[in-house]
């Protein structure tokens, strides 16, 4: 088995760090919510996120553009006009927010996820696809900066 030295191990770039370099700020993470439903335009998204300037949602637009997480589509030549919509791997990121938006929660004192058939507040949990169960986090799950 080949081990890695010092500074190979140094350099290598984790995944959370890779994930965080591709959509790690706040702003980002708000565009990626307001697309969840689908298609908006520009004024939208600035409408539908508030305290975000239209300089900041311009670089955060071309930025997750990019890094493949967003497309966007000309709806209207005259005047220029385009549409915002997620990509498959921007859409992937709902569960990622749906994790961010529960932790938040408990911090904020705010209510959780429900589910929407019964009502119950949701939870995540980890599960192999493999062995086909729910796999206890705290001794058998892979460490986050082991990944």
């Amino acid at each position: 088995m080949l081990s890695m030295t010092d500074t190979e191990q140094e350099t290598r770039i984790s995944p959370l760090d890779a994930a965080l370099s591709r959509v790690g700020d706040r702003w980002s993470f708000l565009v990626v919510e307001a697309l969840l439903g689908g298609p908006r335009r520009f004024n939208d998204l600035g409408a539908a996120i508030s305290g975000l300037a239209p300089n900041i949602l311009t670089d955060r637009l071309r930025r997750l553009e990019r890094e493949g997480v967003v497309v966007s589509r000309t709806y209207s030549e005259r005047p220029a006009r385009v549409a915002y919509s997620l990509t498959a791997d921007g859409q992937e990121l709902a569960g990622v927010l749906r994790l961010l938006a529960a932790w938040g929660s408990g911090a904020s004192g705010a209510e959780g996820l429900r589910h929407d058939t019964c009502g119950s507040l949701l939870e995540a949990k980890w599960y192999c696809p493999t062995c086909a169960r729910v796999v206890d986090e705290d001794a058998e799950a892979s460490s986050l900066l082991r990944a």
